[in-house]
């Protein structure tokens, strides 16, 4: 998976957003992206990180703040997507390293700002949508969001819904306890 060590990168974003329609050519855009390492082989998260990212061609709404509890000054602080980017392949190995989120929002987000913004996207082909794997292996009818799945586990939710450092962190939890349940694919030699 990451040269023989069984680590996997949780990536959670969160993206300025408005309640309606955004405003007239503002586009949602990462402010921040949390990520957990999971060594699938401990059983364990071993790592967590949180990167702000500065966004460009938005701003953070009062309806974003009250959602993420990120503020405009706060994201203002962070580094360009490019950079984040950057540090994502660097520091995280996320080009080599097999990754997961919730859903395939967070990779289609990235697909999607790396293509308007000319970044180049960090991450490599071996994703795995945790939401999807989840209603599978618990055989549910509709794809629950992260908090509802946590329960339906009996996990706590740990910190605030919708940060991206502490949603990464709580979808670990639910990565180790599909591995946990047998239910984790099994990582493809490469």
């Amino acid at each position: 998976m990451d040269g023989g060590e069984g680590l996997l990168n949780v990536i959670d974003v969160e993206a300025t957003c408005w309640q309606g329609r955004p405003p007239p050519g503002a586009v949602s855009e990462i402010i921040e992206i949390g990520l957990t390492v999971v060594d699938l082989h401990a059983g364990e998260r071993v790592g967590r990180h949180r990167l702000l990212v500065r966004p460009a061609r938005s701003v953070v709404s009062a309806f974003c703040t009250k959602l993420t509890g990120l503020t405009q000054a706060e994201v203002e602080q962070g580094v360009s997507f490019a950079d984040a980017c950057r540090a994502l392949a660097r520091d995280h190995r996320a080009g080599l390293r097999a990754w997961a989120s919730w859903g395939d929002y967070d990779r289609d987000q990235f697909v999607r700002q790396c293509r308007a913004t000319g970044a180049v996207y960090p991450f490599g082909a071996r994703h795995t949508n945790v939401k999807a794997l989840f209603t599978e292996a618990h055989r549910l009818r509709g794809r629950p969001g992260m908090a509802e799945a946590l329960r339906v586990v009996g996990l706590p939710l740990e910190g605030r819904h919708h940060r991206g450092d502490d949603d990464a962190w709580n979808i670990a939890a639910l990565v180790l306890d599909l591995a946990g349940r047998d239910a984790w694919p099994t990582p493809q030699a490469t």
